[in-house]
């Protein structure tokens, strides 16, 4: 999705509809693996467990198609809001007692 939602953005001569198309499309293939994926993980994850997963993995995913792919710099204040995405998964993760 990161590439879906943000490629564009080094192709800003390009027709808006030509970009929503190839977004979409690019969108639509990670649906396909994105649907049954989810679906499985709930046998085991709640689906809270499985958002915070998935954006904690989106997270680190734009990282590094922030800095490699549109040229951006990680600043002190992206790492520490990282962190607390990070201690986000731990506490979702965090045993329970019943």
């Amino acid at each position: 999705m990161t590439f879906a939602w943000y490629g564009h953005l080094k192709f800003k001569q390009s027709p808006l509809l030509l970009v929503i198309l190839a977004s979409w499309g690019i969108a639509l293939f990670e649906y396909v693996f994105m649907i049954p994926a989810n679906r499985w993980g709930n046998a085991v994850y709640s689906a809270t467990q499985l958002k915070i997963i998935q954006e904690a993995i989106t997270l680190a995913v734009f990282c590094v198609f922030a800095v490699f792919y549109l040229g951006e710099k990680i600043r002190w204040n992206y790492v520490a809001a990282f962190g607390c995405i990070l201690a986000a998964v731990v506490f979702a993760f965090w045993p329970q007692k019943n």
